[in-house]
């Protein structure tokens, strides 16, 4: 264990929230684009969904395969490394003049941040001890929050004046200087390298009896099963809102300003509640809260702009919300040795999920005629669908104090049922 003074320990912490700042708003910024990447490079809901997609497919393999690499470098130096790929990534997608150049960019975008997203953790676990461990990850997790409430606002205003680039633009500006910042104040972080590391021929398997142990499968499906159901929304709002209903993209800032201030509120007492009345109960009962702000979304009717503001965080904080009692029973599953690989697995699993949701949302979603967006109301229907039969799934997924021990002989278990 590193021992670093507070001071500089806070600033490293802050240092990696904002880090994790830029990777969650590359992610969220391509869905309010999407209006606007549609007209330029004149391509269909489909076509938009795979951009949306691919980001998410890379982060989910890349963030899966870092097991294999991750802990054969100095913290600091991959951190440094791959953070810089990022901002060049952003660049690229910046300067796209097609769209199979934005779809590479988007997809070397998804590789950098995927492994960021480990190495993020890795030197969490490794600089802070593990009595003050959550409220650690509770600093790097504010990124999520900042990201909803100040960059995707600022982006989509970004994009509304100067066009769909602006906030890769920004978004490279900001990486470069967090990354000169990164310089002074990460340290090296190499104590990991005088263990003995496992041969590359071994970690492959042990990952595979990782994501195949039957107990953390059902984790594993809930997860995706949720994560797949979100998607089939949420990236097709912006596009609806402007084709269908006449919304402003420089007005869809509002929009997410709103749901992303209300989630920030709400998750912490979603939180309690699930410590509470249980995670179990509480994500059944998001669930069931849900099903009609995702109809009413995906079957929107004619709305003035006001009631859409006034509308849009209700549907942000009831199915946000159902993420916050998944994630605390997520973490109940695994034993404390396994944890840290069971989280990192799920993460990845949980961009694959989104990966195959939007992929899945655009296909079915046309353009008509008239220049409107049809076949948005199946998607709401198959999302219900989908997180109606998670929120059965959910029995399934057991902490490990629930494992049932068979009996025992001469002090040895036989088995676990």
């Amino acid at each position: 264990m590193y021992s670093l003074d507070a001071s500089r320990e806070r600033r490293l912490l802050w240092l990696l929230a904002l880090t994790q700042f830029t990777i969650i708003m590359d992610f969220m910024i391509m869905m309010p684009l999407g209006p606007q990447i549609m007209r330029s490079f004149q391509i269909s809901p489909a076509a938009f969904a795979t951009a949306v997609s691919v980001y998410s497919w890379c982060a989910g393999l890349s963030g899966l395969f870092a097991a294999t690499y991750i802990d054969r470098f100095d913290r600091r130096r991959l951190l440094l490394a791959v953070y810089a790929l990022f901002a060049l990534s952003n660049l690229a997608c910046a300067c796209a003049a097609s769209f199979p150049m934005l779809l590479i960019a988007r997809a070397f975008a998804g590789i950098t941040g995927g492994v960021l997203g480990s190495v993020i953790m890795a030197i969490v676990a490794d600089v802070i001890p593990a009595s003050r461990r959550g409220a650690a990850t509770g600093t790097i997790m504010t990124a999520f929050s900042l990201a909803a409430v100040a960059g995707v606002p600022a982006g989509v205003l970004l994009g509304a004046h100067f066009g769909w680039f602006a906030p890769f633009i920004l978004l490279t500006a900001l990486s470069v200087l967090i990354w000169l910042g990164g310089m002074r104040i990460v340290p090296s972080l190499a104590e990991h390298l005088n263990r003995k590391q496992p041969a590359l021929s071994s970690v492959l398997p042990a990952l595979w009896r990782l994501v195949s142990n039957p107990r953390y499968l059902n984790a594993f499906a809930l997860t995706f099963i949720v994560m797949a159901s979100q998607m089939l929304v949420i990236p097709f709002i912006s596009p609806m809102l402007v084709a269908n209903h006449g919304v402003a993209p420089a007005q869809l800032s509002w929009l997410y300003m709103a749901g992303g201030a209300a989630t920030f509120f709400t998750s912490r007492l979603v939180g309690r509640l699930s410590d509470r009345y249980g995670s179990r109960r509480m994500f059944r009962l998001m669930v069931v809260l849900s099903l009609l702000p995702v109809l009413f979304m995906t079957h929107l009717p004619g709305l003035p702009f006001f009631a859409m503001v006034l509308l849009f965080p209700v549907f942000m904080v009831i199915v946000s919300g159902r993420m916050v009692p998944m994630q605390a029973l997520l973490t109940t599953v695994p034993e404390p040795a396994h944890r840290g690989a069971f989280l990192s697995t799920n993460s990845a699993l949980q961009a694959l999920g989104a990966g195959c949701g939007a992929w899945l949302g655009g296909l079915w979603l046309s353009i008509s005629p008239n220049g409107t967006i049809e076949g948005y109301g199946l998607n709401g229907w198959l999302a219900a669908g989908l997180v109606s039969f998670a929120a059965i799934w959910v029995g399934r997924v057991k902490a490990a104090s629930e494992r049932t021990v068979m009996p025992t002989v001469a002090g040895e278990p036989l088995g676990e049922a």
